[in-house]
């Protein structure tokens, strides 16, 4: 690690850290923001959906002028961005205002992601993955506070919009910060052996196979089932940070601060499987393989959530949910690279794409179900979702089998991140 990067490196994790809050912030304050801006819960969904919306169209066309104007201004940039969104949204006159600045904050999501993550590749090129890793752990640690810090302003009557405005200031401070900040070498690229990924043999990478060899990696089969696998797990993700207090309200008889609290455990449990992958996908256990077992996991968790209706299941179950999800994605994109490992730009694309359009679509869906049902029916649309993506972890693993000989032992570095 190269000690002339951490300072830069501080700087982004704390931007993660930060956003951990942000990306939680208006599911957090559902009661006060429907008052405040004149809506309903299906309104604020509607606002987190536009959040996606940003993200979708603009995810691209970040990357490319990132890598064309370097990381520095789209990093500050999107530090900015978010500070007017935090800012404004707790001081918004409209519910239209507050859609205009959610689209905004999409756009910042989209910016900083397309700039932190090369940055941190070029920073660390001996311990790219390790570096990115840690981005996960900081979003755990911003989005397990930020509920704390909301339960002690209800507890002394201190405005919600503090709780918008603290992070604010904080986006701001690290966007001058890293303005003055000399970034790593754009040229750099990381150690052979640290970036991810282990290549299949020279055959398969050049396609010199016969078009009915089964060991030939199949895009229009597993690569498209890795694809809705990155739709299936973000759409998880999301129906838990947007709607778990609202369960925990409704559903289990839970006081508005309880609820909250609930987050506090998910993101918990979410941090601790960031340090549990680290050490087993080095050691004993493959990403093809988690990206079955964790899912089958959080099935079970869901099942239990919605059987046992009491507080105590609720933190144990939110617990095991934020486990068993935390990290799905990120080796969804790992086993996507291990498969088309000459297409790691392209295939990224694919997988954030259908990442975005659940951001986008999941929320008013949810949104406009809990106005026409209870918010039970939210949580089975989860448990529809969690099988449908063991289905299609089960028939990658069949074909990682097929591909990859059984026994040689892959152990790909990770990159993990948010969505």
């Amino acid at each position: 690690m190269k000690r002339s990067s951490i300072p830069v490196a501080t700087g982004l994790y704390v931007n993660y850290l930060l956003f951990g809050m942000f990306n939680i912030m208006l599911a957090s304050h559902m009661s006060f923001l429907t008052e405040h801006l004149h809506t309903d819960q299906a309104g604020i969904s509607l606002l987190v959906s536009a959040m996606g919306f940003g993200r979708m169209f603009t995810l691209y066309i970040s990357g490319v002028l990132s890598d064309r104007y370097g990381r520095k201004p789209f990093i500050v940039a999107a530090g900015l961005l978010m500070t007017v969104f935090l800012v404004g949204i707790p001081l918004s006159p409209t519910f239209e205002m507050a859609m205009v600045l959610a689209v905004l904050a999409g756009v910042a999501n989209s910016f900083l992601d397309s700039g932190t993550y090369p940055a941190l590749i070029e920073a660390f090129p001996q311990s790219s993955g390790s570096a990115t890793v840690l981005v996960r752990g900081f979003i755990s640690i911003g989005a397990a506070f930020l509920p704390l810090m909301i339960i002690f302003f209800m507890n002394h009557d201190i405005f919600y919009g503090f709780s918008f405005f603290i992070p604010a200031l904080i986006f701001v401070l690290n966007a001058i910060y890293l303005f003055r900040m000399k970034f790593p070498d754009m040229r750099v690229q990381p150690t052979k052996g640290q970036s991810g990924g282990t290549s299949v043999s020279s055959a398969k990478q050049t396609g010199n196979l016969k078009e009915n060899d089964p060991s030939k990696p199949r895009f229009w089969q597993e690569g498209v089932c890795l694809i809705l696998l990155g739709f299936t797990g973000p759409t998880l993700l999301y129906i838990v940070q947007l709607w778990l207090p609202t369960f925990g309200q409704q559903f289990i008889g839970m006081t508005e601060s309880e609820s909250l609290r609930l987050l506090v455990y998910y993101n918990m449990g979410s941090l601790v499987s960031v340090f549990v992958l680290v050490i087993v996908l080095r050691k004993w256990v493959k990403p093809v393989h988690i990206i079955l077992i964790y899912p089958c996991i959080s099935l079970l968790a869901f099942g239990a959530l919605l059987l046992f209706k009491s507080g105590a299941a609720a933190i144990i179950c939110a617990s095991v949910i934020g486990f068993s999800i935390s990290g799905v994605l990120q080796l969804t994109l790992t086993v996507m690279s291990e498969f088309f490992s000459q297409r790691k730009g392209q295939i990224t694309g694919f997988i954030y794409t259908a990442t975005s359009l659940s951001y986008t679509l999941i929320p008013v869906f949810t949104g406009f179900l809990l106005k026409h049902s209870q918010i039970s029916s939210v949580f089975m649309l989860a448990i529809i979702v969690n099988v449908l993506g063991i289905a299609l972890a089960v028939f990658v693993n069949f074909r990682y089998s097929a591909v990859f000989p059984a026994k040689r032992e892959l152990s790909p570095q990770i990159v993990l991140d948010t969505k």
